[in-house]
């Protein structure tokens, strides 16, 4: 800059330069702005689908619910010695609800967005000008989080209400952070496949497979010393068994992370190893992701 404005006086050269950086500064600052009135508008679009569609949100209350009153009730006379320091089993099987619940409507989180794609809604958005594309990433993921905290508080009220107990200060303080952590990882990959996958039959012919399996092949149902050594081998690698541990954790006691949740066939894994393997999947996700994103929104 002071070589461009070399032949001028240095009060005149200062003040060039410090109108300059002002000028920088505040193209910034409109920038930030006009990113974070984007992601507002289109995450306000998506609640609205969401009124005008509320069966939607009442089912997918409703349904993790059922399970917890149902298969609460249907395994509330399991053998002494089964779970890990005589937890019963409602309170066992809430932290595994409330993980698979936020799992399912961040797999979900695809949907939306591919039927943009289908109908030609993503198409004028690509072609507006928006600020910053990014914008309709964040806005997927603020929508998600924010369902997912609600059917999770939903769960735990419920749970409290049968007697499952109720995580303090501390334990609600991880519960969320743990969720976030998963929605984040679990949202990159549905909004991936979304852009990856042809059509809507595909994306949700992928949800389904994959559902299930990891329910089942996670602790959320069952301790790992209670399944066949191959199935608890799956189970100790699942990234839900990694989400829900700490949130059970939550709920068996005083909190203590430093604590083993995991006993593996690979080693012993205590909480704050559980969310470190959380964090990294997240962001290997996005770093997997993003070029694919930055493809199909460039």
């Amino acid at each position: 800059m002071l070589k461009k404005h070399k032949n001028l006086s240095p009060p005149l050269t200062l003040l060039v330069e410090v109108m300059t950086n002002s000028t920088i500064k505040m193209m910034k600052i409109n920038s930030i702005a006009n990113l974070n009135q984007e992601t507002l508008a289109l995450t306000k679009r998506l609640f609205l689908q969401l009124i005008r569609r509320p069966s939607t949100l009442f089912a997918g209350i409703l349904q993790p619910l059922i399970w917890l009153i149902l298969f609460g009730a249907l395994f509330s006379n399991a053998p002494e010695g089964l779970l890990p320091g005589g937890m019963n089993y409602g309170t066992f099987l809430g932290a595994g609800v409330i993980v698979f619940t936020a799992f399912s409507g961040a797999l979900n989180a695809g949907l939306p967005v591919m039927f943009d794609r289908e109908f030609g809604f993503l198409n004028r958005l690509l072609v507006a000008p928006l600020e910053s594309r990014n914008s309709i990433i964040f806005s997927s993921i603020i929508y998600i989080t924010s369902i997912s905290i609600l059917q999770s508080l939903a769960i735990m009220f419920t749970a409290s209400f049968l007697g499952y107990g109720w995580p303090g200060i501390g334990g609600l303080f991880v519960v969320v952070i743990t969720l976030l952590i998963l929605v984040f990882a679990v949202t990159a990959l549905s909004l991936g496949l979304a852009f990856a996958l042809p059509g809507h039959i595909e994306l949700i012919a992928v949800i389904f497979v994959v559902n299930l399996p990891l329910l089942f092949a996670s602790t959320a149902l069952a301790p790992i010393s209670f399944m066949p050594s191959w199935l608890g081998w799956l189970a100790a690698v699942n990234p839900l068994t990694f989400a829900i541990e700490p949130i059970r954790a939550a709920y068996s006691g005083p909190l203590n992370l430093a604590n083993v949740l995991i006993q593996a066939p690979y080693g012993d894994l205590n909480g704050y190893g559980c969310l470190s393997v959380l964090i990294g999947l997240t962001i290997g996700l996005f770093i997997l992701i993003s070029p694919l994103l930055n493809r199909k929104l460039s």
